[in-house]
């Protein structure tokens, strides 16, 4: 829905037009190209959907005079946390620092999140984490993920109605891979998913290429 698309000669000339003397209605700009309303339709609808133009009933098309980067921003504003998570990959804060290993081994991701035995969020542990704990002398089978994970509050995490471009900046400001999505309830913090950099590629990338 951003207007980084190519348009086509009719859709230039119909922005033209609209532009010089909008409002207008589908069936004069018809007119003026010699052309159906049926015909365009899918014109007038792609040129609406990537917020070029807006239609008002029993007045017709004007143009929004919006920027490239006005009607980005627009819509970067309507992708939110909860449309875009992923289910949550958890471990209990008393595992060994080894079975966290291979957890995350299994499960192809790059952070886990550490629960307490309420299951609310005590803390989390990243590769890095665990590659330092690895590369020490200590019993990787017998040390638990509590001893080396980041601990709560200092755990950057996002809620469901957060906007994902404020978790993008989160995750590039704190120079990590992934934040829990929580709910607070009066006893903690209850894991409902995960935001990842790819959870918020793919939002980006469905964004441009929803041309209506």
């Amino acid at each position: 829905m951003v207007n980084n698309i190519e348009l086509n000669k009719r859709q230039s000339e119909i922005l033209r037009i609209v532009k010089a003397d909008g409002p207008i209605t589908g069936e004069q700009i018809a007119d003026r190209l010699h052309l159906t309303r049926a015909t365009l339709r899918p014109d007038l609808a792609i040129l609406t959907m990537a917020g070029f133009l807006d239609a008002r009933p029993r007045v017709g098309y004007f143009y929004t005079g919006k920027s490239g980067t006005q009607l980005l921003t627009e819509n970067l504003k309507k992708l939110y946390v909860k449309d875009y998570q992923s289910m949550p990959v958890a471990v209990q804060d008393n595992v060994s620092v080894y079975d966290a290993i291979c957890h995350m081994f299994l499960e192809d991701v790059g952070t886990l999140f550490v629960l307490d035995q309420k299951s609310h969020l005590a803390g989390v542990v990243s590769r890095k984490d665990l590659l330092r704990a690895s590369i020490g002398q200590q019993d990787l089978t017998s040390l638990p993920v509590n001893v080396i994970m980041t601990r709560m509050p200092n755990v950057t995490y996002c809620e469901a109605d957060d906007l994902l471009v404020t978790v993008a900046s989160k995750l590039i400001s704190k120079q990590i891979d992934s934040l829990p999505v929580v709910k607070k309830t009066e006893a903690g913090y209850e894991v409902s998913g995960r935001i990842t950099k790819t959870n918020i590629t793919k939002a980006f990338v469905s964004l441009s290429k929803d041309e209506g």
